[in-house]
């Protein structure tokens, strides 16, 4: 017979199996939402802009929410290192949860918006701390496995987030977009609270009050939202030599400046402590994550638009036919988490990585109204693929060069970095297709078509508009419209291919070093708290 001892031994084993895969599902759950507000506007913004009556809100609706995310990122991840991640990732779920329904109730499309960028901040916090945790949890080698698993959590959003946009949008209410993520959300946070253990600093309200870096937060603030919203002004909403633009761009960019001045001689605990920037190779994998992050998201922000543009399906269509790239992705990410954990190699991922989204993003560039489905299919896989074996290795590889304890921050810097490049990316872009287009307004006057209807396909709602294709009778103009909006992307592919061969350039400065095994728990709160924490550790180990 057992003994009590062996008995008491299996339950526990059993209880931390359960615990294990609680607080699994809840990260899963809880990136899974933050992933499926990136993915499912996709095909839902052409009716939510036409229901609302505003082709203003096209690129706002992603917009705000990427911006907004960008913008959090490194505030969420220093708030975990004050009062502990337990606390912080329950605050941003049941923030997201709010917004979720300040999103959904929307009268207007300001509303809308103003729900959105809440809704951003929040997912900006899920996104970074489901990862810092899974970073605390686990070893350098041993967590790209489970980072691979939140893969399958992204992919699977990324996959079915078009297709439930499309189907909400067509078939329910586009309204349905936002109440999904309620029930999901919930179950999250319930789980995070009765299973989440992790080290509790018990930092005073009022010392982590003090310790908050205000001047860094408040300039990195700056530089986000007046940056972006100077280049998504320019050339749309006021020209770029218009004294808003101008201003917004050097402010922003001075705020930059400010930024850096903080961290090096104000901040006692700095939002992102600039020793991480003192190894080449730490700037260089930063710089992979700019280009990775830029990339990525215009395949499944814009690919949309040009199936429903220049091929003339519907949204549940497009929702169809981008999944190709959603999968290949997901598998990349997957295989990626597997080889990491059996070899220990990470450098070489990313270059294959690079490599193939190089390529799949050139192919888009010869993308036109008469390809194939056979050949958007193959590009996307192509792109998606490569793009899938770059979301976890630059984080292994930062992580790699780094100390635990300064795991959460370098992790909060790179996700900083890639939130600020998907941000960027569907401004941008935003702006290329927009510039691009107008230039084809002459070309649909030439073959007959009316002065308003051809405003309306070349104008600044031109995107908002796609809808109104179907109605236009003559199939010579129907055809010059669809020519129109895929020589417009072809330009957006162009940038896009040329920005991931200067991460590709990037990557060849990015160093190789072995993968620690062992795990050590990441121990939070202020360091004149931590010490006693720590020597308490080491002599429970030394016993």
């Amino acid at each position: 017979m057992a003994s009590n001892m062996e008995i008491i031994d299996d339950v526990s084993q059993q209880r931390g199996k359960v615990r294990i895969v609680a607080i699994m599902t809840a990260l899963s759950l809880s990136m899974f939402v933050a992933a499926l507000d990136q993915s499912i506007m996709a095909t839902a913004i052409p009716t939510i802009a036409a229901k609302l009556h505003s082709a203003a809100g096209y690129t706002w609706i992603g917009g705000a929410y990427l911006l907004a995310n960008a913008a959090g990122a490194c505030i969420w991840a220093k708030l975990s290192d004050i009062w502990g991640r337990k606390l912080i990732l329950l605050i941003a779920v049941a923030w997201f949860f709010i917004s979720s329904i300040i999103c959904a109730v929307a009268v207007n499309m300001e509303m809308l918006i103003a729900g959105r960028a809440l809704q951003g901040v929040a997912g900006g916090g899920l996104l970074q701390l489901v990862t810092i945790i899974i970073s605390d949890l686990f070893s350098v080698r041993h967590r790209s496995l489970y980072l691979g698993g939140m893969e399958v959590m992204w992919a699977l959003a990324g996959g079915i987030g078009p297709l439930l946009g499309g189907a909400f949008s067509e078939y329910v209410s586009w309204r349905w977009n936002f109440w999904i993520n309620l029930p999901v959300s919930g179950v999250a946070f319930i789980l995070l609270f009765f299973y989440l253990d992790v080290h509790n600093p018990k930092t005073k309200m009022a010392d982590g009050i003090k310790a908050i870096d205000w001047f860094g937060s408040i300039s990195v603030l700056g530089l986000t939202l007046m940056l972006l919203l100077g280049l998504d002004f320019g050339g749309e909403t006021f020209a770029w030599s218009s004294p808003q633009v101008i201003c917004l761009i050097v402010f922003g960019s001075l705020c930059s400046l400010l930024f850096f001045y903080s961290e090096k001689r104000l901040a006692k605990y700095p939002l992102m402590p600039l020793d991480i920037f003192s190894r080449l190779s730490n700037i260089a994998t930063l710089a992979v994550g700019f280009a990775h992050g830029f990339v990525f998201i215009a395949g499944e922000y814009y690919m949309p638009l040009f199936l429903q543009s220049a091929k003339g399906a519907s949204a549940m269509r497009s929702g169809v036919l981008i999944l190709p790239l959603i999968l290949a992705e997901a598998f990349g990410g997957i295989l990626t988490g597997m080889i990491i954990h059996r070899t220990g190699r990470y450098l070489e991922l990313i270059w294959f990585g690079l490599v193939l989204q190089t390529i799949g993003n050139g192919l888009f560039i010869s993308l036109n109204e008469a390809s194939s489905i056979g050949e958007i299919t193959g590009y996307q896989i192509l792109s998606g693929f490569g793009a899938g074996f770059l979301f976890q290795t630059p984080i292994i590889a930062i992580q790699a060069m780094v100390s635990q304890d300064d795991t959460a921050t370098a992790t909060a810097t790179l996700g900083f970095i890639r939130n600020m490049a998907t941000a960027t990316s569907i401004v941008i872009g935003g702006v290329v297709f927009q510039n691009s287009i107008a230039k084809t307004k002459p070309r649909l006057l030439a073959t007959g078509m009316s002065e308003s209807w051809a405003e309306k396909m070349t104008g600044a709602s031109a995107a908002a508009n796609i809808e109104y294709i179907k109605d236009i009778g003559d199939p010579a103009q129907v055809l010059a419209v669809k020519e129109a909006f895929a020589w417009s992307m072809r330009n957006m592919w162009i940038l896009y291919t040329c920005m991931s061969v200067l991460g590709l350039i990037c990557s060849a400065f990015i160093l190789k070093t072995s993968l620690n095994k062992e795990h050590v728990e990441t121990v939070t709160g202020l360091k004149s708290e931590k010490q006693p924490v720590l020597d308490s550790v080491q002599t429970q180990e030394g016993v």
